[in-house]
């Protein structure tokens, strides 16, 4: 009956016969809760080193692609250039043939006309020569 008395005015014993404010079943739960909170703590703790290092890898691929994007981006330019390049010389060149042509084609008349001359003097030579 005392026991029941104590009991009412919320102080109890526990298995040690210890005072205590708290029941013992809800003492028992808190204590198994704080263990339970503590465990789930370090798990936490544990999944923050493994997301970080997971971010940090993450960060490090996106430097890496970045990078190699610029890469990209200058051969793609770089390409572009030495295509205008070889475009303009080959413009260049087409322009020193057609040039080139236009020369041969005046030579081939010169030649022409300094054949005929030629034939010319000779025949006069020959019809001198006969005379």
């Amino acid at each position: 009956m005392a026991q029941d008395l104590i009991e009412e005015e919320g102080i109890f014993f526990d298995e040690l016969d210890k005072l205590r404010a708290l029941e013992p079943d809800v003492s028992q739960k808190t204590s198994e809760l704080r263990e339970e909170c503590k465990e789930f703590v370090e798990k936490m703790e544990r999944f923050q080193e493994k997301v970080g290092g997971l971010i940090e890898l993450v960060d490090q691929l996106a430097k890496e692609t970045e990078t190699e994007k610029f890469k990209a981006i200058g051969a793609r330019n770089l390409v572009k250039l030495v295509e205008k390049q070889r475009m303009a010389l080959q413009q260049q060149l087409e322009a020193l043939i057609v040039e080139k042509k236009t020369q041969l084609e005046r030579y081939r008349i010169e030649c022409d006309a300094l054949s005929k001359v030629e034939s010319e003097q000779s025949e006069f030579i020959n019809q001198f020569i006969l005379q």
